[in-house]
């Protein structure tokens, strides 16, 4: 799922709530806007994970592969 929809959907159930004229479901709708945040917050830290991850894995390639490319060193035997 997307995280706009998780955004989406918090905004949906906090305008229920306030809609609600019934403290029940009031009180249920801000819950699940809670736990619509809660899913969002979730997402980021995931996507934020992995850009991490693939950025380590980058740079860990290019050390591992520094002298790729490079001509071979010259020997001289004197």
């Amino acid at each position: 799922m997307s995280l706009q929809l998780y955004r989406d959907e918090a905004v949906r159930q906090r305008s229920a709530a306030e809609a609600s004229t019934l403290q029940n479901v009031r009180e249920r709708c801000e819950r699940a806007a809670q736990a619509w945040d809660a899913l969002a917050v979730r997402s980021e830290r995931a996507d934020a994970a992995r850009a991490k991850a693939a950025s380590d894995k980058l740079v860990a390639e290019s050390s591992e592969n520094a002298d790729d490319g490079l001509p071979a060193p010259v020997r001289r035997d004197t």
